[in-house]
C-alpha cells in the first residue's frame, strides 16, 4: 500500500507539476569528474544502497522502459552515467553504494569519483538520495546521508517500493530515519515516497526538477535584468522549500 506524498512533504500544500519527458538521450558514461560532460545544463543526481530499485525508478520517471539497466545483480551501474532530458536538462545516474561483486580496490575507486561528483560538480542542482521503505534505518543509508548533509550537498529523501510493504510499517521507518538524521541535520529534508511499480511519486519528483529548474532561471543575470522580474521577492519566495534543499547559487550558468 502506497502512503500519499502529500502525508509527509514538508509542505503539503505545495503544487508540484508534472514534467513531460518528450526526449530522454544518453549522453555518456564518466569514470571520474574531468570525464564528465560540459556544465551548461543542470544535473539531478539519483544515488542509494544496492538494490534499492533505483533503476527501475530512473525508468518510471523517464517514461522509458530501458533508460537505466534493471539488473538482477546488485550494483550493476559502475559508471556516473548521464542522460539528457527534453534537452534542458541532465538525469545522472549514480552507482549505488554498498554494492557486491566489486573488487576492493574497484570499490573504494568508484566511491571517490562519486565523492568528487557530489562535491564539486558545480551544476548539480540536486540528488535523490535513495532509501528502502521497507527497512529500518540501515547505518550505510545513514551515513551517506550525514555525508551529504556535511558536504553542503543539496538533497531530498526518496523512500522506494511502498507498494511491497505496508502504510503502517513504511510510516514507522520513515518515522525512525527522521528520528536519526534529526540529530545532525539542522533542517529536515523534503522526504517523497514512490512505487515504480505503481507509478507514484513520479509527479513528485519531477517537479522538484521543475522548480529547481525555474529557480536557476530566476536566478540567473537574464532574469534579474528583467523588468518583469524586477524588485525583491516576495515572503512566499523567501520562504520556500527550496531553502530546505541548499540549492548552490550560481549566476553564471546560462540555464
Amino acid at each position: 500500500m502506497d502512503v500519499p506524498a502529500e502525508a509527509i512533504c514538508c509542505d503539503s500544500r505545495r503544487w508540484f507539476p508534472i514534467v513531460n519527458i518528450s526526449s530522454a538521450i544518453f549522453d555518456c558514461s564518466a569514470p571520474d569528474l574531468d570525464s564528465c560532460p560540459d556544465e551548461s545544463l543542470p544535473e539531478f543526481a539519483f544515488i542509494g544502497r544496492s538494490n534499492v530499485g533505483k533503476s527501475t525508478l530512473l525508468n518510471m520517471l523517464s517514461g522509458r522502459r530501458d533508460l537505466a539497466r534493471v539488473s538482477t545483480t546488485p550494483g550493476s551501474t559502475k559508471l556516473i552515467n548521464f542522460f539528457t532530458m527534453n534537452k534542458t536538462w541532465r538525469l545522472v545516474d549514480l552507482p549505488g553504494y554498498g554494492w557486491a561483486h566489486v573488487a576492493r580496490k574497484d570499490k573504494a575507486k568508484f566511491n571517490q569519483a562519486v565523492g568528487d561528483y557530489l562535491r564539486n560538480r558545480p551544476n548539480l542542482c540536486c540528488v535523490f538520495a535513495l532509501v528502502d521503505s521497507g527497512l529500518p534505518p540501515q547505518k550505510m543509508d545513514l551515513e551517506f546521508v550525514e555525508w551529504l548533509a556535511d558536504s553542503s550537498v543539496p538533497f531530498v529523501l526518496v523512500f522506494t517500493k511502498t507498494d511491497k510493504v505496508k502504510s503502517p510499517a513504511v510510516q514507522g521507518n520513515i518515522e525512525a530515519f527522521k528520528q536519526r538524521i534529526s540529530e545532525w541535520c539542522e533542517s529536515p529534508p523534503e522526504i517523497f515516497t514512490c512505487s515504480a511499480v505503481a507509478k507514484h511519486g513520479r509527479r513528485e519528483l519531477l517537479g522538484v526538477i521543475d522548480e529547481a529548474i525555474a529557480a536557476a532561471k530566476a536566478d540567473s543575470p537574464a532574469a534579474v535584468h528583467d523588468p518583469e522580474n524586477s524588485g525583491p521577492p516576495s515572503a512566499d519566495q523567501e520562504s520556500d522549500g527550496r531553502s530546505s534543499r541548499g540549492r548552490r547559487p550560481n549566476p553564471a550558468r546560462p540555464w
